[in-house]
């Protein structure tokens, strides 16, 4: 297992949730929800910042969504296109795609079982959503020995 701390992303139309792991790779926790829009990628690259300012970021996670047979809409071609801006952002970093279905799902469901209402898991439900991702692609490696998903390329400038 590599050793430093990953930066789970979880990209929606409103709203983009963040998680962390800790430098073993072995646990991921919230860290905040960034509203989307007009500087979005600098608050993401600045959280990025202050967690490569405390220790080793080793990569960036962002949660790819795919339909239930593993095909990819219009949703996944603007995750796409956000992770290549991230790639831009946080390079030498590498950002890296894992599938994320029904991670908002399983987000809510552990939301729920929180005993979190309406607004309150709202407010957080992308947070949690970007942990499940995270958590998910830190087991799969432990498991595997391999990173899951797939590497971003940095746009051509």
């Amino acid at each position: 297992m590599r050793h430093g701390v990953r930066l789970g992303v979880d990209p929606g139309d409103a709203r983009i949730g963040v998680a962390r792991s800790d430098p073993s790779g072995f646990l991921a926790t919230p860290v905040e929800t960034v509203k989307r829009g007009k500087g979005d990628l600098s608050r993401l690259r600045r959280i990025g910042g202050d967690i490569q300012a405390e220790s080793e970021l080793v990569e960036v996670v962002v949660g790819l969504p795919r339909s239930l047979a593993g095909g990819e809409g219009p949703a996944a071609t603007k995750v796409r296109e956000f992770a290549a801006q991230l790639a831009a952002r946080f390079a030498p970093v590498p950002v890296r795609l894992v599938d994320e279905r029904l991670s908002t799902v399983a987000a809510e469901a552990i939301l729920r079982g929180q005993g979190r209402k309406g607004s309150k898991r709202r407010e957080v439900v992308d947070q949690a959503a970007a942990v499940v991702i995270l958590q998910h692609a830190l087991d799969t490696e432990r498991a595997t020995g391999t990173p899951p998903g797939e590497i971003v390329e940095e746009p051509a400038r």
